[in-house]
């Protein structure tokens, strides 16, 4: 008798869960559906289905495919990512007949190994072209940091869910999938009586070589990473410290104890350019944990502020930098969902305004639907509501002051006086407000209100008004 009805291999990109999963599907009776909750596609880019419910079904109703895949003949299961649809994960995981797989690996080599792969174009290697591609990557420090700040919190939720319900996981890193007796162990923890005799050959490892030869600013990742308290990060679970929400985008005035805490879709880029005019030099970014308490520490006194913006205001500059019609390849997918179940126009001409305020309504359903938990897709920090925004906040540095959007230039200016300095010019905060004004309308502003109800009620927004002209 099996221990469990179906399993699940918690993972990320690049640990070297597609080797695990061909590894599992080499036992007899054993088979893993591949990524079969990710939000763009079911199972791998070459399936249209698994066990007979298509991506459109499972979509509907996801639940459906989790009971799909316990009911199935054999043990059967599937790899989850931190980004796969969210409405499945509370389910699998306090289901006690799913068992628990969860690989990790090093997230300074998974980081180098995404972007040589996202450079290279090759995420699997079946034949050995695809072992001698090879492309140095530039390190980022920041965005090293919002990565792993992500995985920290993923691993974090799957560590207390599995505490509180009792139940055990069978922890590997990515070196221990080398080791055919810890495969074989991970078998008996399923409880299949079957048990590998040697390693599945279909993928071939890619980029061996040390991470000094496959990063070009190797000296300078080195001292980022020098500035963590801690970097045994093969034991994610154990990390320290726990970092608050967003904590790497946070700005710090040179110079000057003013300490911006950023809202994803709101002024930022004015704010930053204020507080890099306000100390003559850029503001300090990038903080670690450690980083920010230190400067918390030489501080007192203090004033730590973020900005709100109107919700229909913040959807449109999101829309307008992210979402459009020929906006950044990397939205490719959601606009495809998108037109697909919203009616939102992707060949639509961009200066046409009857075809922009579709779109934006288009957009606004979406992300009603989105905040609603009633789509697959991830709540992106853009468009999540800024009353939540707010509360992550607090896990590390209340604001001081919440600033909105349009008094900005009656409060900068106390705020710099507080510093004991004068307000520099602010630069246009967003500079899509004219062409919302232009397509502005009651239809509109419902959609809006529908879809972030909560910041509307909690953070007091009303109507949007549209600019005054001089």
């Amino acid at each position: 008798m099996m221990a469990f009805e179906a399993f699940v291999v918690f993972a990320e990109m690049r640990t070297g869960s597609n080797f695990l999963e061909s590894n599992l599907n080499a036992l007899p009776g054993v088979t893993c559906h591949g990524e079969a909750f990710n939000t763009w596609l079911i199972g791998d880019h070459s399936r249209s289905e698994i066990l007979g419910i298509t991506q459109a079904a499972r979509d509907e109703n996801p639940m459906r495919l989790v009971h799909a895949i316990r009911r199935a003949e054999g043990l059967n299961g599937f790899r989850y990512f931190h980004n796969h649809d969210p409405r499945v994960l509370s389910p699998v995981l306090a289901d006690k007949r799913i068992g628990k797989v969860i690989l990790t690996r090093n997230p300074v080599e998974a980081f180098v190994s995404r972007q040589t792969a996202k450079a290279t174009g090759y995420w699997r290697a079946l034949d050995a072209e695809g072992t001698q591609v090879r492309a140095k990557i530039t390190f980022d420090p920041e965005w090293f940091a919002r990565y792993t700040e992500g995985l920290l919190a993923f691993q974090r939720q799957l560590s207390h869910a599995l505490q509180t319900t009792g139940q055990a996981a069978y922890w590997l890193d990515y070196e221990d999938l080398f080791d055919l007796d810890v495969l074989n162990g991970l078998a008996a923890f399923l409880g299949t009586e079957s048990r590998l005799e040697g390693f599945d050959q279909t993928l071939k490892k890619q980029n061996p070589e040390p991470l000094s030869e496959r990063v070009e600013n190797f000296a300078e990742m080195q001292a980022a990473l020098a500035g963590w308290d801690r970097f045994d990060l093969s034991r994610l679970p154990n990390f320290e410290p726990r970092r608050g929400p967003a904590v790497p985008s946070w700005l710090a005035a040179s110079g000057a104890p003013l300490l911006y805490l950023p809202i994803a879709g709101g002024p930022v880029p004015a704010l930053r350019r204020w507080l890099r005019d306000l100390g003559d030099v850029p503001p300090q970014k990038g903080f670690t944990a450690r980083t920010l308490k230190e400067w918390l520490a030489a501080n007192p006194g203090r004033r730590s502020f973020t900005v709100l913006r109107h919700p229909l205001a913040r959807a449109h500059a999101t829309y307008c930098e992210r979402i459009a019609p020929g906006g950044p390849a990397a939205h490719d997918e959601l606009r495809r969902v998108l037109s697909r179940e919203y009616g939102f126009d992707a060949g639509a001409d961009p200066a046409d305004e009857a075809a922009h305020r579709a779109n934006l309504l288009s957009f606004l359903r979406f992300v009603r639907a989105n905040l609603g938990g009633q789509t697959a897709q991830r709540i992106d920090p853009a468009w999540a509501g800024q009353a939540t925004t707010l509360q992550g906040f607090s896990a590390w540095a209340m604001p001081d002051l919440v600033l909105r959007e349009e008094d900005l230039p009656v409060d900068l200016p106390r705020l710099a006086a507080h510093t004991g300095r004068s307000s520099p010019p602010l630069a246009e905060t967003d500079p899509h407000a004219p062409r919302l004004a232009a397509i502005l309308d009651d239809e509109l502003q419902e959609a809006a209100r529908a879809a972030y109800l909560r910041d509307y009620e909690l953070l007091g927004f009303g109507e949007l008004r549209p600019p005054t002209t001089p």
